[in-house]
């Protein structure tokens, strides 16, 4: 196996801005200690793929209802590799728990963002069978795999990134 990446917490402040900002009616407290709990993500067993993203908090989603959950959650990925985030198979199979973005891809330069490159996770019950996903706090709700990728022989990126959501979007001509 080749180890390409290591998960960090994002600085405490960076947290409870974030969390201010998505569930005002968390007090400032309430949040730090939230962000203690945090428990970085991890593969159940050897034969895993997929690294365990959990649940800061619980929470509950009923049909149709989305969260856009900070996870408190940054990783430093080696040059060439990406992780991509899918909910957890289960929560898919059982509920049709959807990632918004279908699959989330965090780059190997997101790191170096100006928000710390704070992993969010934006998901919706897309149930049609009328169940509503009650998850608890430390519960494995997402999973991230680690992909090697390739480029172009004529490939000249030299763009730097300073965002999340559009920062790599190059302009298109139409």
């Amino acid at each position: 196996m080749k180890r390409v990446a290591q998960f960090f917490k994002v600085s405490p402040d960076n947290f409870v801005s974030a969390m201010r900002e998505e569930f005002p009616q968390y007090s400032e407290t309430d949040v730090r200690e939230i962000y203690e709990k945090i428990m970085l993500p991890r593969r159940a067993t050897r034969g895993s793929a997929g690294y365990d993203f959990f649940a800061p908090f619980s929470f509950k989603l009923s049909p149709g209802e989305t969260i856009k959950i900070p996870t408190g959650i940054r990783v430093k990925i080696d040059e060439n590799w990406v992780l991509k985030l899918y909910p957890r198979s289960g929560l898919g199979f059982k509920y049709r728990l959807q990632m918004n973005n279908t699959v989330g891809i965090i780059d190997s330069d997101y790191y170096n963002s100006d928000n710390e490159g704070h992993i969010f996770i934006k998901i919706t019950n897309d149930t049609n069978e009328g169940k509503t996903v009650e998850v608890a706090e430390g519960t494995g709700f997402a999973q991230g795999i680690f992909i090697e990728y390739g480029i172009t022989v004529d490939d000249e990126a030299d763009g730097v990134r300073n965002g999340g959501l559009g920062s790599t979007t190059i302009a298109e001509n139409v």
